[in-house]
């Protein structure tokens, strides 16, 4: 259909007619743009899906309209016509932004039937906005890619001397093509003379995301970097502005609304800084704030078992912000290098009991497919072999469990980011790193087994020189975190299991509820089954998966998990480098029951012990 682009009209007409049925208005814009809907209205007018009738293709493009009339319906006609030649001296501006790859092209500036009109590439790609409503809250490590990426745009912005001024999720999109952010909706672009500068005008953007002195009209460069910094806290938090707001402390209070999710707090003062109320207190530029991220700089060194992060080095941001993980490399000093993360989106299953039979008696297990993504790096492990590794989110929980004593006692844990195989290491894999296979039970795509916990510190070491990242084990409580992704019950999917889901001894009844009796006895490739939430593979079943801490019978003989103490990050878990101790076990395996394949199982075994039951997976 053709959308009149009449404001008192907006009548859905043919495609193939040139005057609106309703109020004579011409419909093609230029003899070319036709208005297909209506995808966004504010202050200034009406955007519009259109498309150029002018190409045999006919392509999409986006119609930006200008109707300044009804910001002031009492303007004077010498006014609208300052207003007027100032939109046309921005629009000549704006033709040179159109030259980046993640802003749209400006494909023409024109007034029709005396309103003015942009009209842009049209972007195929999701908002920011779709994203949240879809995924939730992103995490630290997103926030920080979605700003950095935007911040990159922002600075060949402003050195044509532009000012977004609306800078907010739904003017960010993520290209299907490339997963690219762009940045979008520059009608309310102004270019910043000092004219311009000193003269107060409309406010312009959404009052949500506006800089307090963008509301009154004396937009400058830091209103943009308010606008991003408010984004950032909306993806983080999932809140709307408005509820983070403290009016009676002119701040945003947006630590309280985290649920549980861990920001460093280098980021957060970051954050804290960008939102500021008064301009002199945020960054000076978008080319301050990347050189303090390192933008550019491609290699860093750690030292002494340090897993590296962002280093901080602008302004008020000298410490540096480090996970105390352990790496596979003690006291040995790796170089550093960075990895492209890229995107997957997969099915996760979530389970539940309901009645079925003669007067609702029995019961069955049904399953609820949903869809998500998340991030991965992928490593080269050689000979063309590569292992993949999903980001695992920063957060809190309840580690351990009730129901035996070896999961008491129960304790809140805190963790930073960090990525973890999305499958167990795979006899193709180690067979790369390794150059022999123990595997009893052999393919590619099978779980390594028969490794011993020696063995797969060993491998991790090995990819760590080569790969140059530090590689290791996951800690008991990174590997109960992930598998748990953010559920509190027996299994990631729910209170129940099945052998649609998991390998293990079907034929118990405990805890399985399923009327299939399957017990395959032997282990299955590691893709078999669908993932839990965050994307991570068969954490219950297949083979049990070795732990880097020293077995201990309960928690309360043990530390309960990693504290920032810089470089002393063995000393805060109990690893006994000599192997002379028993060492934890995760996961259940295809030999045990379905009680073994809870998140909270623990089991021990020798470091030397090489069973057909047990593998790994790593952690970086």
């Amino acid at each position: 259909m053709s959308n009149c682009l009449c404001l008192a009209c907006d009548r859905a007409n043919s495609i193939t007619t040139k005057f609106c049925t309703q109020c004579g208005a011409k419909l093609q814009i230029q003899e070319r743009y036709r208005a297909l809907k209506v995808i966004g209205q504010g202050g200034f007018g009406k955007t519009f899906l259109a498309q150029d009738e002018s190409k045999p293709s006919q392509p999409r493009c986006v119609i930006k309209q200008f109707a300044f009339e009804t910001i002031n319906p009492n303007a004077s006609q010498g006014t609208l016509d300052v207003a007027i030649r100032l939109f046309e001296q921005e629009a000549k501006r704006l033709d040179d932004l159109g030259k980046h790859p993640q802003i749209p092209e400006l494909l023409s500036f024109t007034i029709h039937e005396g309103k003015q009109y942009l009209i842009q590439e049209f972007i195929d790609g999701e908002t920011l906005e779709q994203e949240l409503a879809r995924v939730g809250a992103f995490s630290e490590q997103q926030v920080r890619d979605v700003l950095v990426e935007v911040l990159q745009i922002l600075e060949f912005v402003h050195s044509k001397s532009v000012i977004h001024r609306d800078i907010s999720p739904d003017n960010i999109i993520r290209r299907r093509s490339d997963q690219k952010l762009v940045l979008v909706d520059f009608g309310a672009a102004k270019h910043a003379t000092a004219t311009l500068l000193a003269k107060t005008g409309t406010g312009i953007g959404k009052p949500s995301y506006g800089a307090p002195e963008q509301m009154l009209g004396k937009s400058v460069f830091q209103s943009d970097l308010f606008g991003l910094g408010v984004t950032c806290l909306h993806l983080l938090t999932n809140v709307e502005p408005f509820t983070l707001y403290d009016v009676l402390e002119n701040e945003y209070q947006w630590q309280q609304f985290l649920n549980g999710k861990v920001v460093s707090n280098e980021f957060g003062k970051l954050l804290d800084r960008l939102t500021a109320y008064r301009v002199k207190e945020r960054p000076n530029s978008v080319t301050d704030i990347l050189q303090g991220f390192n933008i550019g700089q491609k290699t860093s060194t750690a030292v002494n078992n340090s897993s590296g992060a962002y280093s901080f080095k602008g302004e008020d941001l000298q410490a540096e912000h480090r996970v105390s993980i352990p790496s596979a490399i003690p006291n040995k000093q790796v170089t550093k290098t960075t990895s492209s993360v890229s995107e997957f989106k997969f099915t996760y299953v979530k389970t539940r009991i309901v009645s079925s039979g003669f007067l609702g008696l029995g019961t069955r297990v049904e399953l609820e497919r949903q869809h998500a993504k998340t991030g991965y790096i992928r490593e080269n492990l050689g000979n063309g072999v590569t292992i993949d590794l999903v980001r695992i989110p920063a957060g809190k929980f309840m580690m351990g469990s009730n129901e035996h004593d070896r999961g008491k006692p129960i304790h809140e844990v805190t963790l930073q980011e960090f990525w973890m195989g999305k499958y167990v290491m795979t006899q193709k894999q180690w067979q790369a790193v390794m150059g022999n296979n123990p595997a009893y039970f052999k393919g590619d795509n099978l779980p390594v087994e028969r490794v011993s916990w020696s063995d797969a510190r060993d491998s991790c070491e090995k990819v760590s020189k080569s790969t140059g990242k530090n590689f290791r084990l996951p800690t008991e409580a990174e590997w109960e975190y992930a598998c748990r992704a953010g559920t509190n019950t027996f299994f990631h999917f729910g209170e129940v299991i099945t052998p649609d889901l998991v390998n293990y001894d079907g034929k118990s009844s405990d805890r399985s509820n399923s009327e299939k009796v399957v017990y395959r006895k032997h282990t299955v490739n590691v893709n078999a089954f669908e993932p839990n939430k965050w994307g991570v593979y068969q954490m219950h079943g297949n083979v049990w998966e070795w732990c880097l801490d020293d077995w201990n019978d309960d928690y309360s003989k043990k530390p309960l998990h990693f504290k920032h103490h810089g470089n002393e990050s063995w000393g805060n878990l109990n690893i006994n480098k000599n192997d002379d101790r028993d060492h934890t076990l995760r996961g259940g395996s295809w030999l045990v029951i379905a009680k073994g394949c809870r998140s909270a199982n623990r089991y021990r075994s020798i470091a030397d012990n090489r069973l057909h039951t047990i593998g790994f997976r790593v952690v970086v």
